[in-house]
């Protein structure tokens, strides 16, 4: 059926769709200034003539946006990443093409937070490994050679934005001295949060023994942590990935977690997510959980309101938010 009113298209991933048939939180936000429809969709390949002629793209994370998709949207006036990360969208691509990108920068930032340090309590207290001992039913506490006292240890942050602040203050409060490396805080974040500031990823590997990574993906980051990074950890710390997968190489830390060169690991996040294998599934003292950090009925409700004001903004012709491709002086 044609409407005389402008669509917002609700891209949901097709393998997993994380959405809702109805799309009940955006329709509300939007009311009867656009027609919302949802789509599922692998990548742009799959754009349908219906989605490309769509004022508006509101994009869950896994679906690829790339050059060729992204060349046939006709009159797309925002492209929204409906969550924190953008690595996804070709950014440079759609500025060609005149479509600002924007994301939800600030929706799960306690979520993801909460998830980094329940990752590193388990590691460090070894909850499934006691777990796995107490419902088999022996009491022997096979790993007490890596229970740790969290007062004793260092954790190191990489990364010290949003999320990365929120997981240092908890981790303080907890015990633990915390250490980060980001160059490209100004002088001075470390007195504002009271932790210390460390030049070199090298050294914060050294001295740490907790790891957590808070950094976006994008070429400087790709593998940031691989064989040369991991072999300058101690062999008895643990690292906690709730950033992006490909910031750790894969088979790198599997590989590390097997011949023993680390001591666990606990990944929301991996590289070519999901595990693909019963042999990567397999690797000892690692912990996975399905790139769920950010999750939370609250948090879910309030990143796909932010995404759904966005895309009404651009359909209106009103300033966008969160732009992560501009500047765009006007709507195009």
């Amino acid at each position: 059926m044609t409407s005389s009113k402008p669509l917002i298209a609700i891209i949901d991933w097709k393998t997993s769709p994380p959405g809702d048939p109805e799309s009940a939180v955006e329709k509300s936000v939007i009311g009867e200034a656009a027609d919302v429809r949802r789509y599922l969709c692998e990548s742009d390949a799959d754009f349908t003539e219906e989605i490309c002629e769509a004022a508006a793209l509101i994009v869950w994370h896994n679906a690829p946006m790339r050059a060729p998709g992204l060349a046939r949207l006709k009159h797309c006036r925002a492209l929204i990443r409906n969550g924190v990360g953008f690595d996804s969208v070709d950014i440079a691509a759609a500025r060609q093409c005149g479509i600002p990108v924007c994301n939800v920068p600030d929706y799960g930032t306690e979520e993801v937070a909460d998830h980094a340090i329940a990752l590193v309590l388990a590691l460090c207290r070894q909850l499934f490994p006691l777990d796995a001992e107490a419902k088999s039913l022996g009491w022997h506490i096979k790993v007490d050679s890596k229970l740790r006292r969290l007062r004793e240890l260092t954790l190191g942050i990489v990364g010290l934005g949003r999320i990365g602040t929120a997981t240092a203050l908890r981790a303080k409060a907890l015990g633990f001295k915390v250490i980060f490396h980001d160059p490209y805080l100004p002088n001075g974040a470390d007195k504002a949060v009271g932790i210390e500031r460390v030049k070199t990823l090298d050294e914060l590997l050294a001295r740490c023994d907790v790891l957590s990574l808070h950094c976006p993906l994008n070429d400087e980051t790709r593998h940031l942590i691989a064989d040369r990074e991991l072999s300058l950890m101690k062999p008895s710390a643990f690292i906690v990935n709730t950033a992006r997968g490909a910031v750790i190489k894969k088979d790198a830390i599997l590989a590390a977690l097997r011949e023993g060169r680390l001591a666990g690991a606990g990944l929301d996040v991996v590289e070519d997510e999901p595990l693909k294998t019963a042999e990567e599934a397999a690797t000892p003292n690692l912990i996975v959980t399905c790139h769920a950090a950010f999750c939370s009925v609250e948090s879910k409700i309030e990143m796909r309101a932010t995404s759904a004001r966005i895309a009404l903004a651009a359909v209106r012709g009103e300033p966008l938010e969160n732009i992560v491709n501009g500047p765009f002086t006007a709507a195009p």
